[in-house]
């Protein structure tokens, strides 16, 4: 596809560089010629710079032929105007996603996609909540993806010295449990592996293992990886997220305590959020932290607009609590830092933001040959989980056992949904029109379920 990104910051450099690995022709415009040079440095696409609310600047980048226009500058007006503008300019063949950050556009978002033709309104404050509630929601777990609308949960979650399935071998893991425990993948320091029945699985591990919603729950509690039920959150920043947030958990029955140094904002928060507690002070003030009683927190949410000082705050409360922590980085290129630090579950906002798009981009390529219905890029790119759909051109793999399948190397299949009920595959089980099959693999770029058969 052809596709015009509208602002080169992290969001859009993410985006770039995603894109184009798979494949799409991508244009970017900026107004500052320096991210312009520095696009076209990095890849290979058109650099444009401009303002994108002038049609001649969305003509030069060729927006009349263009099949998506995406925008994701800082600025939420001019996103929604570029697309507007976009929609005129491209016709009915050109979708249009904008991006935002406040809440006001969040809730007109039906209406600006009906009156205007916006296709995709993207909220990173919402996106972020959300990945801040599924990971509350599952203290074990350091990562949560979900696939088939919620209904299958991929859970990342450390295996430790001393944990029953240490040094346990795929296929013996019934036997030690009691019950089967599906694992789609295994990060080992800088390797990824996708598992067979004789990995062995060793402490130190990140195993990611796959379940419905509605057990994963009951399933923790069967494990080693089962921590308590979270109470009680404390969070230092007081934005939209943790606007979003605390509505998402106080239906979870879940206390919020936010500590927010702007005055102003916490008498907003105060009167928008009743059933939390708002606290005005320095929230990297340890002294404040403490008599806040940080040691009796459940869960701990650094989300500053700082990212020193969110990573400071989380190393702080790791030596004083057993709270699970999440932490909020905007530099991607921190990652590999980071890594060695334990801060608990780090979170990337624009990430998120562009993982968001991604998947929405696969969906839109359904209708052009594609039966990706939903996507996860992990590991830093290595490995991809994917959701298919198997569509009724798929008649020489469905019906079939899936051990009469010549499946590729490093593929494997996590789980099946079939008309609401949720399975885990074996040999003997078929694919059947209609079917939601879950893949995770290390090899990159597939874009129907026939890619995974040599």
């Amino acid at each position: 596809m052809h596709i015009i990104i509208v602002g080169y910051g992290n969001v859009g450099k993410t985006l770039a560089s995603e894109l184009t690995g798979e494949g799409h022709q991508i244009t970017v415009i900026d107004e500052k010629q320096e991210l312009v040079d520095e696009a076209g440095n990095d890849h290979d696409v058109l650099g444009i710079c401009g303002n994108a609310v002038s049609v001649s600047v969305l003509y030069e980048a060729g927006v009349d032929s263009a099949d998506l226009v995406i925008a994701v500058t800082g600025n939420d007006e001019l996103n929604l105007l570029t697309c507007v503008i976009a929609k005129r300019a491209g016709g009915a063949n050109c979708s249009t996603i904008a991006r935002v950050t406040q809440s006001v556009f969040q809730e007109e978002a039906g209406l600006l996609r009906k009156q205007i033709g916006i296709s995709l309104i993207v909220n990173t404050e919402l996106e972020s909540a959300h990945e801040l509630a599924r990971l509350i929601k599952y203290p074990a777990a350091l990562e949560v993806t979900s696939f088939a609308k919620s209904r299958i949960e991929m859970m990342k979650l450390p295996v430790k010295d001393g944990h029953k399935i240490a040094n346990t071998a795929v296929k013996d893991l019934k036997s030690v449990l009691g019950y089967d425990l599906f694992i789609g993948m295994i990060e080992r320091d800088d390797d990824v592996l996708i598992p067979d029945g004789s990995t062995v699985i060793r402490p130190g591990d990140m195993i990611w293992v796959v379940t419905s919603a509605k057990d994963a729950i009951p399933f923790l509690k069967k494990t080693d990886f089962v921590s308590g039920k979270v109470k009680n959150v404390m969070m230092v920043g007081g934005g939209e997220t943790a606007v979003y947030l605390t509505k998402l958990l106080s239906a979870m029955d879940i206390q919020v305590k936010i500590i927010e140094n702007d005055k102003d904002r916490c008498d907003h928060l105060s009167a928008e959020l009743p059933n939390a507690v708002i606290i005005c002070g320095d929230g990297t003030d340890v002294s404040l932290l403490d008599e806040e009683d940080i040691s009796d927190m459940d869960a701990f949410v650094a989300w500053t607009n700082i990212d020193e000082e969110n990573v400071m705050l989380s190393s702080y409360v790791r030596s004083v609590s057993d709270a699970k922590l999440m932490t909020k980085v905007h530099r991607v290129n921190y990652d590999e830092i980071l890594k060695t630090m334990n801060i608990g579950s780090v979170l990337y906002p624009k990430k998120i933001t562009s993982d968001y798009i991604v998947r929405y981009v696969r969906a839109l390529e359904n209708g052009i040959g594609s039966n990706v219905e939903t996507l996860y890029r992990l590991r830093g790119g290595k490995v991809e989980a994917l959701e298919f759909i198997v569509s009724d051109d798929a008649k020489e793999i469905t019906g079939k056992p899936l051990m009469e399948l010549p499946l590729k190397k490093n593929v494997l299949i996590c789980s099946i949904m079939r008309k609401g009920t949720i399975f885990t595959p074996s040999g003997l089980d078929t694919m059947e029109t209609g079917d939601s099959v879950i893949v995770m693999t290390t090899d990159l770029g597939m874009n129907d379920l026939k890619d995974i058969f040599k």
